[in-house]
């Protein structure tokens, strides 16, 4: 998958330009004003975040709720984002969208997404509040642990690898291992 910026030189896009765009299988999100588009995942990315979203949901308390994506973080008219998933408070959605920072943010990586899920959607998460960011490598695979240390700063609290077992705390406590979430898709 690439993803492709497209930057209107003349004006910032807006959540408005966002919904004239076509229902076409790709992402469409704005970081900042500028269009990012995505194409649809693949085969092991979709299998990740299914197996990853049934295993937060199936522990998620009740004032809380996991989604995957398309659900459209909107905290401003040109910042628009949608994580692969998401967790969030029930108090925090509105009929549409979400209007404010999740709890959690998982972004699971593409060859042509990595540095932009590691970099700029990271950058966005920590501005935005995003108090716990995962990223899944689904070739490795692997997860990357991202959590707001002492300086307000996104520091890596944890890597880890195939078959090891990731213990969160937050949003919830939930557990299971990168490997898992490829099911029997190797």
């Amino acid at each position: 998958m690439t993803v492709m910026a497209i930057d209107m030189s003349e004006r910032p896009f807006t959540v408005k330009d966002l919904e004239g765009m076509p229902d076409d299988g790709r992402r469409y999100e704005l970081i900042d004003g500028t269009l990012l588009v995505t194409p649809a995942p693949t085969p092991r990315h979709q299998k990740i975040s299914m197996k990853l979203g049934s295993r937060l949901d199936a522990v998620c308390p009740d004032d809380l709720h996991v989604f995957a994506a398309p659900i459209a973080v909107r905290p401003s008219d040109i910042l628009e984002v949608q994580p692969d998933l998401l967790v969030c408070r029930d108090s925090d959605l509105t009929d549409k969208l979400l209007p404010v920072a999740p709890l959690l943010a998982v972004e699971i990586l593409s060859p042509n997404t990595a540095l932009n899920d590691l970099n700029t959607k990271k950058a966005v998460y920590e501005r935005l509040g995003v108090p716990t960011y995962w990223v899944i490598d689904p070739e490795e695979p692997m997860l990357t642990v991202f959590e707001f240390g002492a300086d307000g700063l996104y520091e890596q609290t944890a890597v880890v690898k195939a078959d090891e077992v990731f213990e969160a705390t937050a949003p919830f406590p939930v557990r299971f291992s990168p490997a898992e979430l490829l099911g029997t898709l190797r």
